[in-house]
């Protein structure tokens, strides 16, 4: 919204400044943080105030981790509509609004009310079941038609949006995807980045921890692909109108150092499937629009670590009768090997950081 400032530098000079994509985003990472540390204290307090405190799986279900988490039971969650409203207002101050932020936005509001139905469900029924499964991904599967219907109607993206660029391959690897292989890629791609973060949230701090390296990952990427100079140097696809979501992904940016201070051990509050679902979900809606989906694999590899132990340990355990790990997600695995909390979450916050400076290196490796 307030690029539009820039059409009146004629009145006053500096105005044009808001023309320029490094400064809107910039200011969107800025204003999301001072957001978050705004509306942050009083959401929280509201939610104490409502008892909507996280429901913890007892002994008989986890065992010796219970235990280690006991402390954890009074922490209020939902923490996510503190991110939420963080991205959203900054978003709509600083990007320039057209079909790539829209999709990115609307994706990210429609999971963070799929997540906040699991919450309230959890928080109400005290029990830690939520939302079944099935309805989850109902509402993941909407969400791709709308994002791809909104996608491919408007002239700007239907072309681009169709083709499949793919890590260390200089040229466009598919043209034209059929629509047969977009719904379900896309709905992989979604789906995927929302429940393997879920799973990543077990630990305080972690998860949003590491959404911080794929956000600044994720910047960088989409300036590149919204640059016609970057992306002809680097041999990447050109989109235009792509590098406004340079802006969401600072003020996703922001808005998790925001909650981070928060949610740092121990945790004054838990981001709740509200935050969870609905990150992982915009990180992978903008992989997907700055045809970086497959990277995505690499930069956040923590996520994809997370998700991948729990299905070997669940795969192992129905064909061998024997586990992997001594719990799955893996971090729960390293809390009962003896590693502290604090220890855990930051050994995977450098791997993190690792896997997102490995994830821009594709960019140059072609």
């Amino acid at each position: 919204m307030l690029s539009y400032l820039a059409d009146f530098e004629a009145y006053f000079g500096p105005l044009r400044l808001f023309r320029y994509l490094t400064l809107r985003a910039a200011f969107a990472g800025v204003t999301a943080l001072g957001v978050g540390f705004l509306v942050g204290p009083w959401i929280f307090a509201k939610l104490r105030e409502l008892r909507a405190k996280q429901s913890l799986r007892g002994k008989d279900e986890v065992g010796e981790l219970a235990d280690l988490h006991a402390t954890k039971a009074q922490t209020p969650t939902m923490g996510g509509l503190m991110i939420c409203v963080s991205i959203v207002v900054s978003s709509v101050l600083w990007a320039r609004p057209n079909v790539y932020v829209y999709t990115a936005l609307l994706v990210y509001l429609g999971l963070t009310v799929i997540g906040f139905l699991d919450d309230y469900l959890k928080v109400s029924k005290a029990n830690s079941k939520g939302l079944p499964g099935r309805w989850k991904l109902v509402g993941q599967a909407a969400l791709t038609g709308l994002a791809l219907l909104l996608l491919l109607s408007a002239p700007e993206s239907a072309e681009r949006m169709r083709e499949l660029w793919v890590p260390f391959y200089k040229e466009v690897l598919w043209l034209k995807m059929p629509l047969f292989f977009l719904v379900p890629f896309l709905f992989l791609i979604l789906a995927g980045s929302s429940n393997a973060i879920n799973l990543t949230d077990g630990v305080d701090g972690l998860a949003i921890g590491c959404t911080v390296t794929v956000a600044l990952a994720y910047a960088i990427m989409a300036y590149a692909a919204g640059n016609a100079i970057i992306s002809d140097y680097l041999f990447i696809s050109f989109i235009p109108g792509a590098g406004e979501l340079a802006v969401v992904c600072s003020a996703l940016l922001g808005a998790s150092l925001a909650f981070l201070w928060y949610n740092s051990h121990p945790a004054e509050v838990f981001m709740g499937d509200t935050g969870s679902l609905a990150l992982g979900g915009l990180i992978g809606m903008i992989a997907f629009m700055v045809h970086q989906p497959l990277t995505l694999v690499i930069v956040g590899g923590i996520f994809v670590m997370e998700a991948m132990s729990v299905i070997l340990q669940v795969g192992s355990f129905k064909l061998r009768k024997k586990r992997i790990f001594r719990m799955s997600p893996i971090h729960h695995h390293f809390e009962l090997k003896g590693w502290h909390e604090n220890k855990v979450v930051i050994r995977f916050w450098i791997l993190s950081l690792i896997f997102a400076m490995a994830g821009l290196a594709t960019l140059k490796l072609r």
